[in-house]
């Protein structure tokens, strides 16, 4: 599992300027619709948000070059939780003592897990080639 996907380009997003260019160069009937916002409400960050299963969604975002630890102009594709799939990690995280209880938690995250590792990621990576496939056309990928 990945889960983070990186697309160098040869100039520096903002998000509205690659929410812009999504909104003249994306087919939302062939490849879902998506929006700009907070993937939580504890969010500090706004990010292009894609829907990718009932737990897990992607999100895109640009980062300019500049400073230590960014050398270089991206896009970047991530999976991310869902609100829903927060509140889901929240209830898993309860201590209980109960077997019962103990036995219903390690089978909810198993199938938590293999949703990221499965769907979501399959998700995020046709969503990458995508992305880039756009980029490309636009003359913005960096060789």
């Amino acid at each position: 599992m990945i889960g983070r996907q990186v697309i160098l380009t040869n100039r520096g997003f903002t998000l509205d300027e690659l929410l812009q260019f999504m909104n003249e160069n994306w087919n939302t009937e062939t490849h879902c619709k998506f929006i700009k916002g907070r993937p939580t409400p504890a969010s500090i960050e706004e990010y292009i948000l894609l829907p990718a299963t009932p737990n897990y969604m992607v999100i895109a975002y640009p980062r300019k070059a500049g400073g230590i630890f960014n050398k270089e102009n991206k896009v970047v594709l991530s999976v991310c939780d869902t609100p829903e799939g927060v509140k889901t990690q929240i209830i898993q995280s309860i201590p209980s003592g109960n077997a019962f209880f103990g036995a219903l938690k390690i089978g909810i995250i198993q199938s938590k897990e293999k949703e990221r590792k499965g769907p979501a990621e399959e998700v995020l990576q046709y969503y990458t080639e995508y992305m880039k496939t756009l980029l490309e056309k636009a003359g913005y990928v960096s060789e």
